[in-house]
């Protein structure tokens, strides 16, 4: 059974930074890309940054420049680097995981980690 397991969110001050981070583990072959996603109080689910196997990576404009996404193959983890934190990245942040099993791929989410920011 395949989880993916997010840890690190809290609450910070404007400006702070946060490091979250995202395990997958279970009975997949490999995993391809790797994706953080921010969902708002309210509001739909959307893509912040995401990172290919190879490490090519993926911005949403929202956070270019202040975002850093990285990764770990070895250990199957993928790390978001959030610096200069505003009252609009509150929420929610989940974990997709880009996994293939037995041929087919499949995208497993995590629970997600709860980002709340003070002004």
């Amino acid at each position: 059974q395949v989880q993916v397991v997010e840890s690190g969110g809290g609450l910070v001050q404007a400006g702070g930074s946060l490091r979250l981070s995202c395990a997958a583990s279970g009975g997949f072959s490999r995993i391809n890309t790797m994706g953080w996603y921010h969902q708002a109080p309210g509001k739909q689910r959307e893509l912040v940054a995401m990172i290919t196997s190879g490490g090519t990576t993926n911005y949403a404009d929202s956070v270019n420049g202040r975002f850093t996404i990285s990764r770990d193959n070895a250990e199957n983890t993928v790390y978001l680097q959030m610096n200069s934190l505003k009252p609009e990245d509150i929420g929610v942040y989940y974990c997709a995981a880009d996994v293939v099993i037995r041929g087919y791929p499949y995208r497993y989410w995590g629970q997600g980690t709860q980002v709340t920011v003070s002004s």
